[in-house]
């Protein structure tokens, strides 16, 4: 079965850093599709990066330039690094995959557990 492990939330004042990682497995598509979503109270879901089954990289406009997503095919392994963190990038982050083709804020077939993200002012 899919399993998609989130860890490295946690934390953090305003402007400060933080690393999620997703540990991969089971996923049954050859390339696949991975993604952080993020999700706030009272907030739609936000997709906030994405790696396309090609290696094509996108960003929500919100964390351009501040955010960056990387996969590991080998390790199955997709991390984010976050910096210049703001209260508005709080949320529970979530680790997600599909086959392609995807889109950032298009559905995604398997979601993790998420991990928590608090940015304090």
């Amino acid at each position: 079965q899919v399993q998609l492990l989130e860890s490295g939330g946690g934390s953090v004042q305003g402007g400060g850093s933080l690393r999620l990682s997703c540990a991969a497995s089971g996923i049954p598509y050859r390339p696949y599709c991975m993604a952080w979503l993020r999700r706030a109270p009272g907030k739609e879901r936000e997709g906030v990066a994405y790696v396309d089954g090609d290696g094509r990289i996108g960003y929500a406009d919100s964390v351009r330039g501040r955010f960056t997503i990387s996969k590991d095919n080998a390790k199955n392994t997709l991390t984010l690094q976050m910096n210049s963190l703001k209260p508005e990038d709080s949320a529970m982050y979530y680790c997600a995959a599909d086959g392609p083709p995807c889109w950032l804020d298009g559905s995604w077939e398997y979601e993790g557990q998420g991990t928590q993200v608090t940015v304090s002012s």
